[in-house]
């Protein structure tokens, strides 16, 4: 189920609790291709999938670090209830467990890397191609800046943002400051990174239409997150 559209002012846009419900319940237990399958015994980059003891699963944002800790961020919706995460489906081996979440209000959470033998880099996989992208800092996005988005379903696109400081009513509460772009994107993808070239400026939450007819893609800024919790992108 996709989002309607709506005629939006370029500063802001609100989203119905009952389609947001509806799209994003869809997009959570979404059955799609692990695009960004990895030997995660070894590692996990931004872009990959990790697994919840709940039994869900979430995609890294982006790999980040505080002193010689390292952090997963994530999308807070999807990290909610959830304690401990693993790097495969199977849940043999423990990755992290979660710092904090922050939803509604905003959309991110930080999961602590417990697991040495794992490494983590500063990177994010671009894709079923086996490229990765370098990613080196962040910062707030700008109207007509061009970006790329990585998800698990709809894989690696990019275009430009189209707006900042949009409102989303989901019906646990309001989420502020969201920007878009006019990235497609697919059921499954949310949470997965959002880019400059190498610098990251935010993650998936949700979006409307879809990569066959067109839609377009709200995101987290990763600036509020990486201030929220003292990290550092490397």
């Amino acid at each position: 189920m996709s989002l309607p559209r709506r005629t939006e002012s370029p500063r802001s846009v609100a989203v119905s609790a009952v389609a947001v419900l509806a799209v994003l319940l869809t997009w959570l237990t979404a059955t799609g291709p692990t695009a960004h399958a990895v030997d995660r015994a070894v590692e996990v980059r931004g872009g990959d999938v990790i697994y919840s003891n709940t039994g869900g699963r979430c995609t890294v944002g982006f790999n980040t670090r505080s002193g010689s800790q390292t952090y997963a961020l994530l999308s807070g919706r999807c990290a909610q209830g959830s304690s401990t995460w693993y790097a495969d489906a199977a849940r043999t081996v423990q990755i992290g467990v979660t710092q904090g979440v922050s939803f509604p209000g905003n959309d991110f959470a930080a999961i602590r890397h417990t697991n040495t033998t794992v490494t983590y880099p500063g990177e994010v996989r671009l894709g079923t191609s086996g490229g990765v992208r370098d990613i080196t800092g962040a910062a707030q996005p700008s109207v007509g800046q061009s970006l790329c988005h990585v998800g698990r379903v709809g894989g690696y696109r990019c275009g430009i943002v189209q707006s900042v400081n949009n409102t989303v009513t989901y019906p646990e509460g309001v989420v502020y400051g969201l920007f878009r772009s006019n990235i497609c994107s697919e059921p499954g993808d949310p949470g997965g990174p959002a880019f400059s070239g190498g610098t990251a400026l935010g993650v998936i939450v949700g979006g409307s239409g879809n990569c066959s007819t067109g839609g377009t893609t709200f995101y987290q800024p990763v600036t509020e997150a990486l201030s929220t919790y003292g990290l550092s992108l490397y």
